[in-house]
């Protein structure tokens, strides 16, 4: 087989489907690149079993063939090149890559031996645009969890009714909803997505106006836009009953400058216990108190800021770092945070900022204050 393409295009898309190689893999054919010709259409798949990531690039040839070649050997040849065309000639399993410079030669495998990409029978479907897609992921990825233990709370679930698309992450000590009320699926759908392939589809799909196509069965999902496919085996379990856990009365009302509240909950935690990361909110009248001290080292830090308070005064402790984390992941000026008692889930809210029919809940757990 052989074809001709540019330089800088291959690699840009080689680079995306780089992200979905493992760096230590149990088989080393999934150490390399699928490459399939047929005629002008050269198809480029990356696997790492779980999460497959296929795109097709135009191509100059017509040969037909398969051939798997080393990832990273083939990636850091093509990051060396100034954009120009390069020749790829395979031929008893060497692949000679030529260039006006001269040429190099990399030994290739059988690409009969590179496992299949999953085909999903009888799909349901969902369109979404691109860029929709990579905000819901942005809001809600960093708040899944790690633990192997509970696999289903390290994914996000993605959650499609016939009015709705709603997806929730949570690791038990942070909790957030994503809601998007100006769009709906088809059908009502449920499914657990993992990290990975999420984290690649927001890369690729930040800023994007293409719209995505989603496909998926009891098993499996399929992401579809441009000429690009990524395939993934869906996180088997059943998801918790986030709602239950969200408090419906919070009489006690915080309006408060995001950027403001975020700068002081920064310093302030620099103070706090380096085991717990607990602070301290104090809310009276028109005044929060923020606070933290670590008794081990005598070190403690206060700092009052104005606000918008309605409700009985109170004392709550949260874990700074969670809270650093979801104001961080907030696009507003003010936000508003929600309570009911001090050993109640307090709920963080944007004031401003969101476009219309979105919504965005994030639900944060209290820690214990030591009086």
């Amino acid at each position: 087989m052989k074809f001709i393409v540019s330089s800088s295009y291959l690699q840009k898309h080689l680079q995306m489907l780089g992200g979905v190689i493992n760096s230590n893999n149990t088989l080393p054919i999934l150490d390399n690149f699928l490459l399939e010709l047929n005629g002008k259409e050269l198809k480029v798949s990356a696997s790492d079993m779980e999460t497959t990531m296929l795109t097709a690039l135009e191509v100059e040839s017509e040969d037909d063939g398969s051939i798997a070649i080393p990832a990273k050997l083939l990636l850091d040849t093509l990051k060396t090149f100034p954009e120009q065309p390069l020749t790829f000639s395979a031929d008893n399993g060497i692949m000679t890559v030529s260039h006006d410079k001269g040429s190099s030669e990399i030994a290739c495998a059988n690409g009969e031996e590179f496992p299949k990409a999953v085909s999903l029978t009888d799909p349901s479907s969902t369109s979404i645009l691109g860029d929709t897609l990579a905000t819901a992921i942005n809001k809600t990825i960093f708040a899944a969890g790690n633990d192997d233990l509970r696999p289903v709370m390290s994914g996000v679930f993605f959650q499609f009714s016939t009015d709705s698309l709603t997806f929730v992450a949570t690791d038990a000590h942070k909790l957030v909803r994503y809601r998007r009320e100006d769009l709906a699926a088809s059908e009502t759908a449920e499914f657990i997505m993992p990290k990975k392939p999420l984290n690649l589809l927001k890369s690729m799909l930040q800023g994007s106006e293409t719209e995505v196509l989603i496909e998926y069965n009891e098993s499996n999902a399929q992401f579809t836009f441009d000429s690009t496919s990524i395939i993934c085996r869906l996180i088997d379990g059943k998801y918790p009953n986030y709602e239950a856990v969200i408090p419906k009365e919070n009489p006690n009302k915080l309006v408060i400058a995001r950027n403001q509240f975020l700068n002081s909950v920064r310093r302030v935690s620099i103070f706090s216990n380096k085991t717990t990361h607990q602070i301290r909110l104090k809310m009276a009248g028109a005044e929060l108190n923020i606070s933290a001290e670590d008794i081990d080292y005598s070190n403690k830090a206060d700092e009052r800021l104005t606000c918008d308070y309605q409700g009985d005064d109170m004392q709550i402790g949260f874990n700074s770092r969670f809270l650093i984390e979801m104001l961080n992941n907030l696009n507003c000026d003010d936000v508003s945070l929600e309570m009911s008692m001090p050993n109640r889930a307090g709920i963080l809210t944007p004031v401003d900022g969101l476009d219309e029919g979105e919504h965005v809940t994030m639900l944060v757990m209290p820690v214990m204050l030591n009086q």
